[in-house]
């Protein structure tokens, strides 16, 4: 794999509770179509509550698929880039912090590669269990 021709297709989780969330999302789609590459389909965008912690502010969660060229680690990179340029402070370590965001973008799957590293799994370990990934997942997946 590396930078080449070959297209991956990769299936990206959005959420946003801080800010003017739908913007906050229409916002990492326009990047991440910029640095990671094609968005070919998006789901619709659905409310959920916080996961994994207290808030009163609710989440906008939605999956896009982007055909990208990239390897998993570069597509890691760039989102983390993405999140941090759009005010992302902290991202969650080992499960042990979550807290509200402006932005989160998770990689949920990457073609059909597994990936397990300290940093990076594909596929997501935890979106079996988050109706907010797998309801827009099964919209727009295959």
């Amino acid at each position: 794999m590396g930078e080449g021709r070959t297209k991956h297709r990769v299936f990206l989780g959005l959420g946003s509770n801080l800010g003017n969330r739908q913007a906050n999302i229409e916002r990492a789609i326009e990047l991440i179509s910029e640095r990671v590459g094609e968005v070919i389909r998006r789901s619709s965008l659905i409310e959920s509550e916080p996961w994994g912690f207290e808030s009163e502010n609710k989440f906008l969660n939605g999956v896009i698929l982007c055909e990208t060229t990239l390897t998993p680690r570069q597509v890691l990179r760039k989102t983390q880039k993405i999140e941090r340029d759009m005010g992302r402070k902290k991202k969650t370590v080992n499960s042990q912090l979550y807290s509200d965001r402006p932005i989160d973008i998770d990689i949920l799957l990457y073609d059909d590669i597994t990936v397990d590293e300290p940093d990076l799994k594909i596929p997501h370990p935890l979106m079996q269990e988050r109706d907010f990934v797998m309801i827009p997942l099964k919209e727009i997946g295959d």
